[in-house]
């Protein structure tokens, strides 16, 4: 069974403090969003509390959430988390709830994709997590589990990707693994 987002309301002065933090960061790396002025994403954030919501639970699991152009030619805008290393808020989760039910001992205490569906966002494809790595390096440290394939996925696998030796770099692992240096970046279209 899938998690479902748990959006609640949260009060206006917690909306402008968000704003205020993902303003900054915005402002901060121009570089991410070129062509794009910070009044759009405010009336698009303003305009829909619940994605508000979720890029309130990525900055609050450390994801330092902050617009993303993955294709210059769309209009559609992408929030997603930028933080150095894979948010430490998430980390030492399995990829899904198969996964981590097929562990007999010492499981984590999530996963990540029911985590991400919580919270309102969506992992990574691999070909985000490699477009991202233009603003970067993102994961030298730590790693990020990605959307999975649903072949590799019906075989027990599941993808992650790092940034190592100035590169990045796509591997596997069990669904059912997890590790205290991987987590899973978000990312929601605004």
């Amino acid at each position: 069974m899938a998690a479902k987002a748990a959006f609640t309301a949260f009060t206006s002065d917690q909306a402008q403090q968000l704003l205020q933090i993902v303003e900054s960061r915005f402002n901060q790396n121009l570089r991410r969003h070129p062509n794009i002025e910070w009044t759009d994403v405010k009336n698009r954030l303003d305009n829909n509390p619940k994605k508000l919501w979720s890029v309130n639970e990525m900055e609050r699991s450390g994801g330092e959430p902050d617009i993303v152009v993955f294709d210059e030619n769309s209009n559609e805008l992408f929030m997603v988390d930028c933080s150095a290393e894979s948010p430490a808020g998430r980390r030492s989760v399995c990829y899904d709830r198969d996964g981590l039910d097929s562990r007999k001992e010492h499981k984590p205490k999530d996963n990540a994709v029911d985590m991400a569906t919580r919270m309102g966002i969506e992992l990574l494809t691999e070909e985000q997590y490699r477009s991202l790595q233009k603003y970067g390096p993102f994961d030298t440290k730590t790693s990020s589990w990605i959307l999975t394939p649903a072949k590799i996925r019906d075989l027990g696998g599941a993808l992650f990707g790092d940034y190592r030796y100035k590169s990045v770099f796509i591997y596997h692992n069990g669904a059912q693994s997890y590790y205290g240096a991987r987590g899973f970046r978000g990312v929601i279209s605004i």
